[in-house]
């Protein structure tokens, strides 16, 4: 489903989503091969990381610019590392330009240009699988439109030919069916984003910020009256006036040159006349007269006080000054509000600060999230005392040098990637249409290499003291006009008139044959050595020199189907604290140590493996190494950071406990799997069986599963096998196993496949939208040549965009934003789980629909020969693409491992998928899934939903929320 960047609020804490100004992937010429030097640091690290402008002088994206006739701008860049290439292709228009009356007409236009066009008139996903694309979507935000997708390098000039037929092609293909539909899908998307706990407040922020008529006074996704307005002849006019030629600009990326990209361009997209151009609305940045304080209420486990300010928008010089001064104070984990809301004097559970700027206007903001217990007074006024201390003293050095490190190290961490939502094509794309540079991300990269202190001060109080917006988000239920903001009228059925238009046939204005695709891409995997280390772990290693990064991941044969049955999110707790201390440093010396070497170290690994990863600029390396191994082999578990951790993973379960997809989760994973096996519990625990946990229990999980004798190392790098093998003996070769045995699982008996299928109705009151989960457990396993065989046919029934299940209740019916059905594949279980968030007042019929599907495709209408060529046909074409990036490799190489797969796995599929018939997908699922054992949990108003549910015949539990 697509995936917009509309800002959204989670229970936690605010996080708005906005289009980024600064890089996230660029090229980097290699940096030298020597490690990093050695000095004590006097933070018990011997690390002097590498310099930060001599990293900067390093990215690059190489670019060529040239302009069509028509007004069309066209970017090249050159990267020959895999058969692909992305294609981006971005329209000067977003919410800020929509006059009133037709808020979300952009965003509902993104959609509908999705729906085929005069010369492609089926769905573009059908296309897209064609031409075997990654990395495809399409996103809106308050200043462009975007679609962006990845392609084998054969399949380019298809891309081009599918882009510029919607581009100059559409109208014809715009038919009122289409439009009540994605009109349905997009109010759709918006009560499913309405309906999680804290998802109405990101209304109220941009209310207060930009009131009426601000071109930022509404959200991308628009208004449901606005939506339900929108007319054939108002969507067309918006199409004219806003998707010209001259009004956007296309940016290729990958495995192609300029020379050869410019004939195709010219060829498709030539043709199409000029239309007229987007003077992208003005817009101050506006001044709140006073301190504005708003209160609001939902279905959240902790208290949460944010406070915003308006700022300048992405043009502005002091852009990177607010960004950093906003990381110092509360973006890193060693952030001045961490350290002392939550480490020192743990008055919170989290904390988050940030500058998200839009082109034109920005808006900071500082929250914090009261622990439980915590009068949230006290954290409210704690916050505004270490606000008011940061602007009045400053940043010093050190900080703004690891806030700057810690960017530039995330955007090296993404170099690689060409397309997708951050890659190359996306950063050109975004400075050309906004700044109206490509080298924008450029700019500001060498603005972070010399940002002082004090520029960083003089940044924050000038937009700091200004009058604030304070938003304390309260547990409880919904209030007044908030409520009501959730609750959306079903649409009135279609008058016959409406259903005449909806018949209209699609209008080929000028004939554009389809370009052929002669050629297959095919997948490169790099060759994967293996080598003992001295501490006798397995060493998986491949080379990828595309980038001077190194990945490591450390995985242990544990995961959270470790957990003891009375101990559940034993397994997440002590992972959560084995960066928070060990024996020499702190856990903010950990935090600074990170950030001034441009590493990051993540645990986590799911339910059949714990895995620490460490992902580290190459010339940082053997620094980086030292602190993951302090990490690993000298945790502190310190009494005062397991009770700070404890209460951060508690709120996080009981935010689970309000959330509809973790309730609908919680409920079905002991009905599938048994309420005795690893895995019929949430990793994190419940709220009593994490209370209960002591050190002992914590030391004791680290003896038993975190020792070399229980794991492996993958690694990923552009340095060579002997220096890597060098470095990992050096920094670990002398770890060994404890005395004590180590850990065994126990799976036994799963629960019993149930007879036949039932419903279990969670009651969430005020709920505009139901969320669906059905799931049963299967005979499939992973390690079976023929588990492709079922996802193939999967693909066919609820694995992907076109898939049964999600064309019918998004694209035809207009019910849902998106449904999916997929194998929840484990080390020692297969399940089989399918997901379907619904408009309320439809959510019998949605269920209904699902059984039905179901049950067809199982029985007696299953995979058809057009369905098994364009799946065969995309998993093929996508090969390249999913696995351009060091981390997907990395990935691969450990689900390699786990289910016992050759190391040229990825490279078998080919012929696998080749060989594949419709009948033999058709045995696959068949021998999977009984679709008369499902379990249904649907998570919604049981006022609403259950007289409908109970229309289908089967039984239906009510259960209420937990509390």
């Amino acid at each position: 489903m697509r995936i917009k960047s509309i800002l959204a609020a989670s229970a936690a804490s605010l996080v708005l989503a906005a289009c980024t100004t600064t890089a996230n992937d660029m090229d980097m010429a290699r940096a030298p091969s020597t490690g990093a030097s050695m000095a004590d640091t006097g933070d018990g690290m011997r690390a002097a990381p590498t310099e930060l402008a001599a990293l900067v002088d390093e990215v690059e994206i190489p670019y060529e610019k040239f302009t069509l006739q028509n007004g069309l701008d066209v970017i090249v860049h050159t990267d020959r590392k895999a058969p692909i290439v992305a294609v981006a292709v971005w329209y000067n228009v977003g919410s800020k330009d929509e006059p009133k009356g037709q808020t979300g007409f952009a965003h509902l236009f993104e959609h509908l240009m999705f729906n085929g066009s005069e010369n492609a008139s089926e769905d573009y996903f059908q296309y897209l699988g064609e031409m075997g694309a990654t990395d495809y979507n399409g996103t809106t935000n308050f200043d462009r439109t975007n679609y962006f997708q990845t392609v084998p390098t054969p399949a380019l000039e298809r891309a081009l030919w599918l882009e510029s037929d919607r581009m100059g092609y559409l109208l014809g293909a715009v038919t009122q069916q289409k439009l009540d539909n994605q009109r349905g899908v997009v109010q759709n998307e918006k009560r499913q984003g309405d309906n999680q706990p804290g998802g109405l407040v990101f209304y109220e922020i941009i209310n207060t910020l930009f009131p009426a008529p601000h071109p930022y006074d509404h959200t991308p996704i628009g208004s449901m009256a606005d939506l339900d307005a929108a007319t054939m002849d108002t969507v067309q006019g918006w199409f004219r006036d806003n998707y010209g030629p001259n009004n956007a600009t296309l940016v290729l990326a990958g495995d192609i040159s300029p020379a050869d990209a410019r004939p195709m361009v010219e060829k498709y997209f030539g043709p199409i006349a000029r239309g007229p151009v987007n003077d992208p609305a003005e817009a101050e940045v506006t001044e709140l007269s006073a301190d504005v304080r708003k209160v609001m209420k939902d279905q959240v486990a902790a208290t949460n006080i944010t406070k915003y300010w308006t700022a300048p928008g992405m043009l502005d010089r002091e852009l990177t000054a607010l960004t950093v001064g906003t990381q110092i104070l509360g973006g890193l984990a060693s952030s001045r509000l961490d350290q002392t809301l939550v480490r020192d004097e743990q008055l919170a559970v989290g904390v988050s600060a940030g500058n998200y700027s839009f082109q034109r206007v920005g808006i900071l903001n500082v929250g914090a999230t009261a622990r439980p217990g915590v009068d949230p007074a006290v954290v409210e006024q704690r916050l505004d005392q270490l606000i008011a201390d940061f602007i009045r003293t400053g940043p010093t050095e050190d900080e703004v040098r690891r806030a700057a490190t810690s960017t530039l190290s995330s955007t090296i961490r993404g170099l690689e990637q060409v397309g997708g939502f951050g890659g190359k094509a996306v950063t050109l794309a975004s400075g050309e249409v906004l700044a109206d540079d490509p080298d924008y991300y450029a700019r500001q990269l060498e603005i972070l290499a010399t940002l002082t202190p004090g520029e960083v001060q003089a940044a924050m109080q000038r937009w700091m003291t200004r009058p604030s917006m304070t938003l304390v988000l309260e547990p409880g239920e919904r209030e007044g006009e908030y409520a009501e903001a959730a609750s959306v009228a079903a649409a009135a059925p279609p008058t016959a008139a409406e259903e005449a238009a909806a018949q209209q046939q699609v209008t080929v204005t000028k004939e554009r044959p389809k370009p052929s695709i002669n050629t297959t891409a095919e997948l490169d995997f790099p060759d994967v050595q293996h080598v003992q280390l001295a501490n006798g772990m397995r060493l998986n290693y491949a080379q990828r020199e595309t980038v001077p990064a190194t990945y490591v991941t450390m995985s242990f044969d544990a995961g959270s189907a470790a957990d003891p049955r009375d101990k559940r999110g034993l397994e997440a707790l002590a992972l959560g604290l084995f960066d928070e201390g060990t024996t020499t440093l702190s856990s903010q010396e950990i935090a600074e140590a990170r950030e001034r070497l441009g590493a990051n170290i993540s645990t986590g690994g799911g339910s059949d493996r714990s895995s620490f990863t460490l992902s580290a600029l190459s010339a940082n390396l053997t620094p980086s190494l030292e602190l993951l191994n302090d990490v690993i082999r000298n945790p502190a578990f310190a009494p005062e950071e397991i009770e700070r951790v404890r209460a951060q993973q508690i709120t996080g379960i009981e935010q689970e406990l309000r959330t509809p997809q973790a309730v609908a989760a919680r409920t079905l994973a002991p009905i599938v799997y048994g309420e005795d096996s690893p895995y019929g519990g949430p990793g994190s625990g419940t709220v009593e069986s994490v209370r209960s946990i002591t050190r002992a229990d914590i030391t004791g999980f680290k003896d038993r599963w975190i020792r070399p004798d229980n794991g492996q190392v993958f690694v990923v790098s552009d340095r060579p096998l002997n220096e890597i093998v060098s470095t990992l003996n050096g920094v670990f070769g002398d770890w060994r196993a404890p005395s004590v045995a180590k850990g065994t699982k126990s799976f036994g008996e799963m629960a019993a496949m149930p007879e036949s299928s039932r419903i279990v109705l969670i009651n969430r009151p005020n709920s505009p939208q139901s969320f669906i989960l059905g799931g049963q457990r299967t005979p499939a396993d992973a390690r079976d040549e023929t588990y492709v065989d079922f996802l193939n046919a999967n693909n066919a029934l609820g694995g992907n965009f076109l898939a049964r299940l999600n064309m019918n209740l998004r694209e035809t019916k207009g019910w849902s934003y998106g449904v999916r059905g997929a194998p929840q594949t484990l080390e020692n279980a297969v399940g089989y789980l399918v997901s379907a968030p619904v408009q309320a007042d439809r959510t019998g019929d949605a269920l209904g629909e699902l059984i039905r599907e179901t049950g067809e495709f199982l029985d007696t209408s299953g995979v058809t020969e057009a369905e098994r060529n364009r799946i065969v046909t995309a998993q093929i074409g996508e090969l390249p693409g999913q696995f351009e990036t060091s981390s997907a490799v990395l990935n691969a190489m450990q689900s390699n491992a786990l289910y016992g797969r050759p190391d040229n796995y990825q490279e078998t599929l080919a012929a696998r998928y080749r060989a594949q018939t419709a009948q033999s997908l058709d045995t696959a699922v068949r021998a999977a899934i009984d679709s008369d054992r499902f379990v249904w949990v649907v998570v919604g108003d049981a006022s609403v939903v259950r007289p409908q549910l109970e229309q289908l015949g089967l039984p239906v539990e009510v259960r209420e929320m937990a509390q």
